[in-house]
């Protein structure tokens, strides 16, 4: 009779992970994207697209290629932060939101984590900061 493997205890997912994702503290550089959605762009979309794609979640949604999806969350945030609004959209904008990683939960939820570049930073510190170095003769 064929033994039959024991059970794993750490079992291979369906859907597997990619892992944690490191975003850099500065955030995104460089001019957003090209806006996806049709229609005109009104000024507070422009200006709402132009802050988003300088955060550090940018970085993620640039090589995910998620910029419809964030185009649209634009969209409802500008809607949402009308006084007339309907309750509805401030849901829909707290959905997106958490999809886009902008709040902490999603982020972990996520596995993205935002890190300082410590060699820049070092770098643009005063010079009395760093602490001064000696040759030794």
């Amino acid at each position: 009779m064929p033994q039959s493997q024991p059970p794993s205890f750490a079992p291979r997912r369906r859907n597997p992970r990619a892992g944690p994702l490191q975003l850099p503290a500065e955030g995104r550089q460089g001019d957003p994207p090209r806006w996806p959605l049709p229609g005109r762009q009104t000024g507070a979309e422009r200006e709402c697209w132009a802050q988003l794609w300088h955060t550090p979640q940018a970085v993620a949604w640039e090589r995910l290629g998620w910029s419809h999806e964030v185009a649209r969350y634009c969209r409802l945030l500008v809607k949402a932060s009308l006084p007339k609004a309907v309750p509805a959209v401030h849901g829909q904008c707290t959905a997106l939101a958490d999809r886009l990683g902008l709040t902490p939960k999603a982020m972990r939820m996520l596995l993205w984590t935002v890190v300082a570049d410590e060699v820049t930073e070092q770098r643009e510190a005063p010079a009395a900061d760093r602490g001064r170095l000696r040759a030794v003769e």
